[in-house]
């Protein structure tokens, strides 16, 4: 099982009361994310698990695209100083924890999820990330603990319409709010999500350009360079 550390961090620091020990120490993450380790632990004996957190500093993407994430205020003092306690703890409980400098959690927990299902393992990622849902397939599948939900391929299919694969492709045609990636001028969810199903993904969308007007609805495509 691969865990989502930092994912988990921000949800249990933002749902649960701010927690402080007699000294003033924050301490609501803390005992959120422990709380759900406890509760994979147990809900998946037989299963090795790891954690995964964001490293300090920038990543690649912040190379590639200066705005990414810029909209994004800096982590609150309180929630910062409980990320090395939730470290050490991790730790103390036997559990590898891996924060790999240049890049964020979520690449690598994709990287080993992918090594992992062509090497035909199976493989369970804890998040409540949505991008994750592009990793799953017929080896990996996501779990939420905070709603209790597991995604699988026809799990993915039945709450994006799409399948796994062309979750990335939606993210790129709609772009992410969260994130502060643009999408593509003009191309809401609706619109990707008709384009993705009626026409397939990214390379066969720009290669049948002329049979959007032939979809259920109207929208104007701008080349890659407008965009």
């Amino acid at each position: 099982m691969l865990v989502d550390g930092s994912s988990y961090l921000y949800r249990a620091f933002h749902a649960l009361p701010m927690l402080t020990t007699s000294e003033g120490q924050h301490t609501g993450a803390v005992r959120g994310v422990i709380s759900m380790l406890r509760r994979l632990k147990a809900d998946y004996p037989d299963s090795p698990i790891a954690v995964v957190f964001d490293a300090s500093g920038k990543t690649f993407r912040d190379e590639i695209f200066e705005q990414y994430k810029a909209h994004r205020p800096p982590m609150p003092g309180e929630l910062r100083e409980q990320v090395e306690p939730i470290h050490a703890i991790v730790r103390a409980m036997g559990l590898p924890l891996l924060c790999v400098p240049g890049v964020e959690a979520d690449d690598v927990i994709g990287t080993l999820a992918r090594q992992a299902s062509a090497a035909g393992r199976a493989v369970v990622i804890s998040t409540g990330d949505k991008d994750m849902a592009q990793l799953v397939d017929e080896h990996t599948t996501l779990v939420n603990t905070m709603t209790d939900t597991t995604l699988d391929p026809a799990a993915v299919e039945e709450k994006f319409g799409i399948p796994p694969q062309r979750v990335i492709d939606l993210l790129a045609l709609m772009g992410d709010k969260v994130d502060n990636i643009p999408g593509v001028a003009g191309v809401g969810e609706k619109t990707a999500l008709a384009l993705l199903q009626g026409l397939g993904g990214l390379e066969e969308i720009s290669a049948s350009l002329d049979q959007v007007a032939g979809l259920s609805f109207r929208c104007l495509l701008y080349t890659s360079d407008a965009a």
